[in-house]
């Protein structure tokens, strides 16, 4: 038994699973283990969305232009994005952490806050806990996690980082200053270049610093929110508790394009492909959407968000297909054209919640989509099965540079 598995405390558990997109592709494709794997497009706009842990060697990192990752590392392995591979593992993740707790937080689909305090004695301790997990998550997925343990959640992401890969970090609730003294300030949650420029400006290079400043300074240089939040971190104060409701979640889908494109029928057959992706991931996983969510990016970095609530929640692509074309009718794109376009949804309820319908709903229409998506599911569970779309789905969708 750890000596720490005794200490009540230790009630937050941050995991993050290693360079997740570039290990699922290692995970299905074991000749690259050992390579720099490069996760994104190495067109002229991409973006990198991960790099393997022998890419980052070379200075390869996430949200790096592709141009710069080319220069850095010339040898790289590059790999498109596979989001629905991705989101298929990310649920095996949050599975085995539901294991352990019900209070599961997930922050995106590689990483997560635990909340233990009620599975102490179950299990035993954090720290068994925290093993336990990494363990189970390299059983279920063959994929490696690092695991933060604190008595917040600030503090078990910050040590969820200290470790990897494949690293298990305890934060002594007792040396808790000697830890976050000698850190950057970047190292708070919360800290952009912006901040980190306008606290190096007043001499607050360390968390240190930020503590023998006084919460007066901070509160005059970034604002009362900002400066008390900053100054809570710097002594290790963190109150938030785990939000694990469900239908805080979302589930969306996102391009890049190579080239601007421009309303019509391209923005019209993405949308489509958008909506079938985003519904497909609903019915998977049990759920509906009450909001479907639009965000259109220009080419010169303008973006604009736009939400509508539906008549009744939807797991099919038709409402949200309809949801989404009528919300890009309103947006003003003032004549640029358009670099980024994403389908969401939120506001998740799971399928067995009671559904009321508008009174003007097509019920024939639904019946008539439920059963082409139910057959188009069957037919993908069936290995070796027809390749089959639905008849609307066009080819020719515009090629993406990211899909995170």
């Amino acid at each position: 038994m750890d000596r720490f598995d005794s200490d009540a405390r230790l009630i937050f558990i941050h995991a993050d699973m290693d360079a997740f997109f570039a290990a699922v592709e290692i995970l299905d494709d074991p000749s690259l283990a050992g390579l720099p794997v490069i996760i994104g497009h190495p067109g002229p706009r991409g973006v990198v969305s991960t790099a393997s842990y022998e890419a980052r060697q070379f200075g390869v990192h996430s949200a790096m232009p592709s141009v710069e990752a080319l220069r850095r590392c010339p040898t790289g392995v590059w790999r498109s994005p596979r989001g629905s591979r991705y989101q298929e593992i990310s649920r095996q993740v949050m599975r085995v952490f539901e294991e352990f707790t019900p209070e599961v937080e997930p922050l995106s689909l590689d990483e997560a806050f635990l909340g233990i305090e009620g599975s102490l004695r179950l299990f035993g301790g954090a720290v068994t806990i925290a093993r336990e997990v990494r363990t189970r998550v390299k059983q279920c997925t063959g994929l490696t996690v690092s695991v933060g343990v604190a008595p917040n959640k600030f503090l078990a992401k910050l040590a969820s980082d200290m470790d990897k890969p494949d690293g298990l970090t305890v934060v002594d609730p007792d040396r808790i200053q000697q830890l976050l003294d000698p850190l950057p300030v970047q190292r708070l949650w919360g800290v952009g270049p912006r901040t980190a420029e306008i606290l190096h400006h007043i001499g607050l290079k360390e968390v240190r610093h930020i503590r023998s400043a006084g919460l007066d300074l901070m509160i005059r240089q970034l604002g009362e929110g900002t400066g008390q939040h900053l100054w809570n971190l710097a002594h290790g104060v963190d109150d938030r508790t785990i939000a694990s409701e469900r239908d805080a979640r979302s589930i969306s889908t996102e391009s890049t394009f190579s080239k601007d494109i421009q309303p019509g029928p391209k923005v019209e057959e993405f949308l489509r492909v958008a909506a079938e992706d985003v519904a497909r991931s609903l019915r998977e996983q049990q759920l509906r959407a009450r909001t479907v969510r639009l965000k259109v990016r220009t080419g010169s970095f303008r973006t604009m968000n736009r939400s509508r609530t539906l008549s009744a929640p939807a797991q099919e692509p038709g409402p949200l297909y309809e949801a989404v074309i009528s919300l890009f009718s309103d947006i003003d794109l003032k004549g640029e054209g358009i670099r980024l376009l994403g389908l969401g949804s939120g506001n998740l309820v799971p399928v067995s919640a009671p559904r009321q319908h508008g009174l003007f709903d097509d019920s024939a229409g639904s019946v008539r989509e439920e059963t082409v998506s139910r057959l188009l599911d069957e037919s993908r569970r069936v290995s070796g099965g027809a390749d089959l779309k639905r008849g609307r789905l066009i080819p020719g969708r515009p090629e993406p540079e990211e899909t995170p």
